[in-house]
C-alpha cells in the first residue's frame, strides 16, 4: 500500500504563487509516475502535471504549461508542484496520485493511477 498526503494549499490572489507538496509513505519503492490532478466544483477531474520515476520527464496540461513546475525528491518521497502566476480559473481541489505501472503515454489519465491523496484546496481570488 501507498499513502499520499498533500499540503500547501490555501487562499491567494491572482498572480500569486503557491507550492504544493505530496508526501508518499508505505511501499514507495513501487511508485513510478506521480501526477497532479484538480477538480473544480461541478467539473470533472482534470490532469495538471505528471513526472516520471527519476524526474527525467515531466508533462503538463496546456492550461498550466509555463506557469507550473513539477519536481520530485525521491530521497524524501515527495513531489512538489510550484504554481506561479495563479489565475482564478486555477481554483480547485488538487489531488496527488501515484502510478505503479510504467510511465508510458497515459500519464494524463486518472484511471492509470493506483493511489490518491485526499486533496488540498487552492483558491485564487481575482
Amino acid at each position: 500500500q501507498v499513502q499520499l498526503v498533500e499540503s500547501g494549499g490555501g487562499l491567494v490572489q491572482a498572480w500569486d504563487s503557491l507550492r504544493l507538496s505530496c508526501a508518499a509513505s508505505g511501499r514507495t519503492f513501487s511508485i513510478n509516475g506521480m501526477g497532479w490532478f484538480r477538480q473544480a466544483p461541478g467539473k470533472e477531474r482534470e490532469f495538471v502535471a505528471a513526472i516520471s520515476r527519476n524526474g527525467g520527464r515531466t508533462d503538463y496540461a496546456d492550461s498550466v504549461k509555463g506557469r507550473f513546475t513539477l519536481s520530485r525528491d525521491n530521497a524524501k518521497n515527495t513531489v512538489y508542484l510550484q504554481m506561479n502566476s495563479l489565475k482564478p480559473e486555477d481554483t480547485a481541489v488538487y489531488y496527488c496520485a501515484a502510478m505503479l505501472g510504467p510511465y508510458g503515454s497515459r500519464w494524463n489519465v486518472p484511471r492509470e493511477y493506483d493511489y490518491w491523496g485526499p486533496g488540498t484546496q487552492v483558491t485564487v481570488s481575482s
